[in-house]
């Protein structure tokens, strides 16, 4: 996929991003020395090398249509997926083994909290559309060095009770076959390996949905629930509340923003840091 043809593609959607950079914190206790044997500064420069430019977490604002035909596309054929260094919940799937399903490729990672907010109605759609046809697979592909370690992402599924097939994209060919640049991102496929949807970032579900039902009946599925699911989860997955009062923001002197407390910073050390005297909105 060219950068003209996604530009395109960006001008079309009329696509109003909101960049969010921020680490959300591990809600499992089994990493709890991760980050401080962990050189964040060597996990963003290793991100840099392989992707230009440097991935991006986003909150998505965009308009529903209401006919799921007028958004899909023929954006090419969906690249294989054996790249990956393991599969979770499932041997090794390739595109061509999934020809005659219609395929949900999300790109997500266990530490953005915006891949996160969209997991239940990722596994609801796994869940609720997969005896019609659908194959829904996640392409984890780490942030930071210890979102690459195999039994950290199985603790992940587990706490998240994910189910369906997760491929570990932890040298990021697979996000690289695919040109993306986003955490979450999702690539909706036809029977015939087609990528007809892209979407990225946080919202739009019922976008989403529709499509994947229109795929389906394409590909000959009768008897669809066509109501859309809906979010109640609260917690960790919840969606984003209406007033946020501060920005997210990474661990570490190298993207850090809005250091307050009062000691100076250091590099490169474990330090016990105190908060200030007073906290406010920036």
């Amino acid at each position: 996929m060219t950068n003209l043809w996604r530009s395109r593609i960006w001008l079309r959607r009329n696509l109003r991003a909101a960049v969010i950079v921020g680490l959300f914190s591990v809600a499992s206790g089994r990493d709890s020395n991760s980050m401080s044997t962990t050189s964040f500064v060597d996990t963003v420069h290793a991100g840099e090398r392989l992707i230009d430019p440097f991935p991006m977490r986003l909150r998505a604002v965009l308009a529903t249509s209401a006919d799921p035909r007028s958004l899909l596309a023929d954006n090419g054929t969906m690249p294989d997926l054996n790249g990956g260094v393991a599969w979770l919940n499932s041997t090794p799937v390739s595109s061509q083994s999934l020809r005659g399903k219609v395929v949900l490729v999300n790109f997500w990672t266990y530490t953005c909290i915006n891949s996160l907010r969209a997991l239940p109605y990722v596994k609801r759609w796994a869940s609720k559309y997969q005896k019609s046809g659908l194959v829904v697979i996640g392409v984890h592909t780490p942030e930071f060095s210890f979102e690459k370690q195999q039994s950290n992402v199985g603790a992940a599924l587990s706490d998240l009770h994910i189910s369906y097939p997760v491929v570990m994209d932890s040298n990021y060919r697979i996000w690289q076959d695919f040109n993306n640049q986003y955490w979450p991102a999702f690539y909706i496929v036809d029977a015939k390996g087609r990528i007809r949807y892209e979407h990225f970032g946080e919202g739009d579900y019922g976008d989403s949905e529709r499509v994947i039902q229109e795929l389906l009946k394409e590909n000959g599925a009768t008897d669809l629930d066509l109501n859309l699911v809906s979010d109640s989860v609260r917690g960790i997955e919840g969606p984003a509340s209406n007033d946020e009062g501060s920005p997210e923001s990474y661990i570490g002197y190298h993207l850090a923003e809005r250091f307050s407390s009062p000691e100076k910073l250091d590099h490169d050390k474990q330090r016990i840091y105190s908060p200030p005297a007073e906290l406010r909105l920036s």
